[in-house]
């Protein structure tokens, strides 16, 4: 079955890609087996060469992807060329710490000597989102490599270009052929990569769904397997916070991407004694908000990425409001071509709507109204997914104190949830479980051997 991506803006076809028969991934995989082998022996300093030249290649071009990423999933022009430098950061990253990650770590016991080695695993499957379709490919492969792994990357269907650009880069930047192998295929195929021998772990990062039939398979076959999953951000305002900073973060949080973001804040948790003056600061701040062609400089809102996304956004906002939240602003698909919604706010949002319950993928902010700061916790907590949270108060100590108390893989205090590559990045629950990034991530994918030699 071809791959045929439309552009969400205009909905109009860029291109269609035929999909690969099993006799040819088949012939990729065992390639990509023996290419990892020989990868696995070269040293560290040629593998750091390969992710530098990664970064001169993306800085060289960076304006040609950001207008491919731009062109393909719908994300505004501007934030496509962060995207694209945010890559530079983990290709070097990881260029300069990767030996240090993969050293042996000696420990004392009645041995002479005994420590504990860190090999590559083999090769990763790597199944990644349109979201972030460059941003994401490049968070799996630069660990991974450095490691000595190979990568396969089963990318989004309605991102084949970046997918075949990405490969480009690392082809280019000097890595042997096989080593980093983007497979055209469908998603009923990823069974039979998983089941492959030549296959040895796999990581990805989508829906709960996906990550519920990608464990299952997994563990099936006895393969190692990270998951990063949906999330449903919990930003809780306490009664001190600093409202201005806070908006203005709350903004960007929730509507970077047109909310497409598994770590934007999504659900707003307020006591009692700010509500009201955070509602009308954000009704103020959401309704400056340009919603348009993603490929004008001064558009802050694109498209959503497909218009299946865009119709279950409305539902779960239809749905909610009809269980009795609240529409301050928007809440409605925006009348244009292209898959476009509204900025928008639903305020007194209880456990009887779904926008408490499910993640909101689009450019919707939920105002909860908690009792106290207790209720807050107990609210930010009272979801199933555990991916990020963030605490907005003047008193960074007692903030600080209350990180203790929220189920998430990351809590941040006056601050933005992000990825970065010198901190492990997960989440917990139904969020997924493994860590990418950071010396956690590295060795994610490897086998941490001991030896012990008398």
């Amino acid at each position: 079955m071809p791959h045929t991506n439309l552009n969400p803006a205009t909905n109009q076809l860029i291109q269609t890609y035929a999909s690969w028969d099993s006799r040819r991934l088949e012939q990729a995989l065992e390639k990509t087996h023996h290419a990892q082998q020989a990868w696995a022996q070269t040293s560290f300093a040629q593998r750091a060469e390969v992710l530098r030249n990664a970064v001169t290649q993306l800085r060289a071009q960076h304006e040609q992807y950001a207008l491919l990423i731009t062109q393909e999933m719908g994300k505004p022009l501007r934030e496509a060329r962060a995207e694209v430098k945010k890559c530079t950061t983990v290709c070097d990253y990881y260029a300069q710490h990767g030996e240090e990650f993969m050293r042996a770590e000696p420990v004392n016991s009645e041995a002479s000597k005994s420590y504990i080695a860190h090999h590559p695993l083999g090769v990763v499957l790597a199944v990644m989102p349109w979201n972030f379709p460059f941003w994401q490919a490049f968070r799996a492969a630069a660990p991974a490599l450095m490691a000595g792994n190979a990568l396969l990357l089963k990318h989004a269907p309605n991102v084949p270009g970046c997918a075949l650009a990405i490969e480009a880069i690392f082809r280019e930047c000097g890595l042997p052929d096989g080593v980093f192998t983007n497979l055209v295929i469908e998603v009923e195929q990823v069974a039979e990569v998983i089941a492959s021998p030549h296959t040895h772990a796999v990581t990805l990062t989508g829906s709960e769904a996906a990550g519920r039939k990608v464990a299952a398979l997994a563990g099936q076959h006895l393969k190692k397997c990270v998951l990063e999953l949906g999330g449903s951000d919990p930003f809780i305002v306490l009664h001190d916070a600093d409202l201005e900073l806070t908006l203005d973060m709350a903004l960007a949080s929730r509507f970077m991407n047109c909310g497409q973001s598994c770590i934007a804040a999504k659900r707003f948790i307020v006591v009692p004694q700010i509500a009201d003056e955070f509602l009308r600061g954000l009704k103020a701040r959401v309704e400056t908000l340009k919603v348009g062609d993603p490929m004008d400089e001064a558009t802050q809102i694109g498209p959503m990425a497909r218009l299946d996304l865009r119709d279950t956004l409305h539902k779960q906002v239809s749905d909610s409001i009809a269980q009795g939240a609240v529409a301050v602003t928007g809440c409605k698909p925006v009348e244009h071509e292209g898959f476009f919604y509204q900025p928008s706010i639903l305020d007194h949002v209880t456990a009887d709507t779904r926008a408490w319950h499910e993640e909101l993928f689009g450019p919707v902010a939920t105002v909860i109204r908690a009792a106290n700061e207790a209720d807050a916790l107990r609210i930010a907590n009272e979801t199933r997914f555990g991916l990020g949270s963030s605490i907005w108060s003047k008193d960074t100590a007692r903030a600080e104190q209350l990180t203790a108390h929220i189920q998430a893989g990351s809590t941040f205090i006056n601050g933005i949830v992000k990825s970065d590559p010198r901190l492990p990045f997960g989440g917990v629950k139904a969020s997924g479980y493994g860590r990418e990034l950071s010396r956690l991530g590295m060795h994610e994918f490897v086998n941490a051997k001991t030896v012990w030699v008398r």
